[in-house]
């Protein structure tokens, strides 16, 4: 079955599940009405479903090549880029003055996220452009705001981050790549970068590389690292692309998947770059493209958990095997209860997924619209959950789409394969999903958990509301609420160490928390009876009760964890 964008469950959980019309009730989006929104989501789906979705098989089995030191990109990925550059896609929340639609995270991010599932090795290249887009939107100069953001918004040109360094992975403070000022206000940039995801292309007029540096006075750490934008080609006089600047695509690494996205390894040898913000501040200036990246990265993975439910969903309907208990026992393996557990898992994750990072985007808004503290905290608290169990999400939808094709799954003409292979390294990129779940029990609990507790009396007062309706539902997410609070009051009062422990287990049970409050939305909404009720019933029934056994784990400390010392791990 083709890919078919999944514009329908994206403007009920818009208009259902996070409240979007409060986004589009503000004076910053109020041209965002209903009908626009459904004609803009309606678009993005046309273009994904006829332009993208054709090119997933083509850029597995048609890599990004290095051809005398610039990258040829996959067949069709250069005309399927210009029609997403034609049609305003890159510069959706980006601001009209440079060209952009100004509109609200909640739509790019629906957007992005049905793009992934067309086409993700694709769909990397405009997602960081977005990303900086929004870095040189807050820290930037005039005059750099102005030669570079109309160029990268409308597509013209691209965007990349170079953060990481062989020896300089999470720990970004390592890094040696060095800047010394020029005497004109330029810099001469010179180290390597790795990882560098459309490091080149063939397929826009210059990329702009962002690149941490230190300068000959930066610190060492973190609190000494400098930005520089630093441009393939030096623009001219009329800023056109110029002379080629002194830096060069290494090499491509062969990559589990994604294989249509170029990961260039990149040398600098004393690059012309120019400095982005205040000198030695380049962490806070990165971060804000880290963190608009991180959630379109959980929407990545989400994108792809949706396009590999679709496929297994097609092939369940149609393979036969044996004679199933129900009904006529026509044989489909869609009617075995396995296989319907199977599905029925997926489809429920995707949803829950789904509706997180939309909340996510929807508190985003919230935050620019009105500059209020508690949006801000909002967007803030859901950021690493976004990611992190979205892109947990792609992978484990993916694997389970391979279970349900039996053998055929393992072979890779179906594809389902490629789903697995492309997203599984969402959980590493944009920091590992173990460092999301750490900055969300460390920095996103510096308020002494204020902002999970402000959230958790929304999922009890969704829980209490529910209770005439659907009591049976709405009693097991106030308990598992009430747990997720308990674990969070003890988790605010260990030590650092402590809490980093139980992290990962402390986000995928919030996680399964919020799934379930968002799915007794979807329920109440329908009125307690219809299918987004009987999915509901399967999260919350099925895999809500994960959550005692995950926040039992989080409050376990690293005690135990310590007393294995590291020679008994090799024993």
């Amino acid at each position: 079955m083709p890919f078919r964008a999944p514009v329908n469950d994206f403007r009920f959980i818009l208009d259902h599940v996070v409240g979007f019309s409060r986004v589009s009730g503000t004076g910053r989006f109020e041209d965002t009405s209903p009908d626009v929104a459904e004609a803009i989501l309606n678009e993005a789906g046309k273009l994904c479903d006829e332009v993208l979705a054709p090119l997933q098989r083509a850029g597995d089995l048609h890599p990004a090549r290095l051809e005398n030191g610039r990258v040829r990109s996959s067949p069709g990925f250069a005309e399927a880029y210009a029609r997403i550059a034609e049609g305003g896609w890159i510069g959706m929340a980006a601001r009209p003055e440079n060209g952009g639609m100004g509109l609200p995270m909640a739509l790019a991010t629906a957007v992005n996220e049905m793009m992934s599932g067309a086409c993700l090795a694709l769909q990397l290249n405009p997602l960081l452009t977005q990303g900086q887009i929004e870095a040189l939107e807050h820290h930037a100069d005039d005059a750099m705001k102005a030669l570079y953001l109309p160029r990268l918004t409308s597509g013209e040109w691209s965007g990349t981050m170079n953060l990481t360094e062989p020896q300089a992975g999470s720990d970004v403070g390592a890094l040696t790549t060095r800047a010394r000022p020029n005497g004109d206000g330029s810099y001469a940039i010179t180290g390597q970068k790795i990882y560098i995801s459309w490091g080149d292309t063939d397929f826009t007029g210059n990329v702009c590389h962002l690149v941490l540096a230190r300068l000959p006075d930066g610190p060492p750490g973190t609190g000494g690292i400098s930005l520089f934008m630093v441009p393939r080609n030096i623009p001219d006089a009329k800023g056109e692309p110029g002379v080629a600047n002194s830096l060069r695509v290494v090499s491509l690494e062969h990559k589990m998947g994604l294989h249509g996205s170029p990961t260039a390894v990149m040398q600098y040898d004393a690059a012309t770059g120019w400095l982005v913000g205040a000198p030695h501040k380049g962490m806070a200036a990165m971060f804000t493209m880290m963190n608009n990246a991180r959630l379109g990265v959980g929407v990545q993975g989400i994108g792809v958990a949706e396009a590999a439910y679709q496929q297994a969903l097609a092939y369940a309907m149609e393979r036969r095997q044996g004679r199933s208990p129900i009904g006529d026992g026509t044989g489909r393996i869609v009617d075995h209860a396995d296989i319907r557990r199977m599905l029925s898992t997926m489809k429920a994750e995707i949803f829950a997924a789904r509706a997180i990072a939309l909340a996510c985007a929807v508190a985003t808004d919230m935050s620019r619209a009105s500059d209020a503290a508690e949006w801000t905290a909002r967007a803030a608290l859901l950021t690493p959950i976004a990611k992190a169990h979205g892109t947990d999400t792609g992978i484990e939808v993916a694997q389970t789409g391979i279970q349900v094709h039996g053998g055929m799954g393992y072979i890779e003409e179906t594809g389902a394969a490629q789903f697995l292979r492309d997203v599984r390294v969402t959980a590493i990129y944009e920091g590992t999903n173990g460092i999301q779940a750490m900055d969300l029990v460390a920095r996103k609990m510096a308020d002494g958990g204020e902002a999970a507790f402000s959230l958790l009396e929304e999922v009890e007062g969704n829980a209490e509301a529910a209770r005439v309706t659907l009591p049976e539902l709405a009693e097991d997410l106030w308990g598992a609420a009430e747990t997720l609070r308990e674990t969070t009051e003890w988790l605010v009062a260990q030590d650092m160490n402590d809490r980093f422990a139980g992290a990962v287990p402390y986000l995928r049970g919030f996680a399964r928390v919020l799934g379930a409050h968002y799915h007794l939305m979807a329920a109440m909404a329908e009125g307690g009876a219809g299918p987004r009720t009987a999915l509901a019933r399967v999260f919350i029934r099925r895999l809500l009760p994960e959550h005692g056994a995950l926040l039992g784990q989080a409050r376990e400390g690293a005690g135990d964890l310590y007393a294995i010392s590291p020679e008994d791990l090799g024993a």
